[in-house]
């Protein structure tokens, strides 16, 4: 195995385990799985930038890197940081009003929802002709 195809594997780990993260109820397990995406996206750009770039001036590139993929990175690094202290106040404000760091069921959103879901039944038992009444087939008739 080649250096490159461990940090292919560790960054789909990293990015898997955040996104399983990002999707729990808890916002300290958000804020690990942001973490762990902002690490991913740390490796994802050190393996794209591939090997070193040429000098622009000089005629070999003996130790020379590429600065373009060193400057995405450390972007990248600050915004998670920024990002990350954002969340971090959030959670801390979180817990000092409620005691309590779980995302609760917004009950106006579980309403909508379930209106959708039986206008969509009621759409589909309209066109069904074996879930109609014998009155509402006579009334169509």
């Amino acid at each position: 195995m080649t250096v490159t195809l461990v940090l292919v594997i560790a960054m789909a780990v990293l990015f898997s385990c955040g996104v399983y993260l990002l999707l729990e109820r808890s916002l300290t397990r958000m804020l690990l799985g942001f973490l762990l995406l902002g690490n991913a996206l740390n490796l994802l750009l050190l393996v794209m930038s591939g090997a070193a770039g040429d000098p622009p001036i000089g005629k070999t590139s003996d130790g020379i890197a590429d600065p373009l993929p060193q400057a995405f990175a450390l972007t990248a690094i600050v915004i998670t940081f920024a990002v990350s202290a954002f969340l971090l106040a959030l959670i801390h404000r979180s817990w000092k009003l409620s005691r309590a760091d779980e995302v609760e069921v917004d009950e106006a959103d579980v309403a909508i929802g379930r209106e959708r879901d039986e206008d969509a039944d009621d759409d589909t038992a309209d066109d069904d002709p074996e879930t109609t009444t014998d009155a509402e087939q006579e009334a169509t008739r």
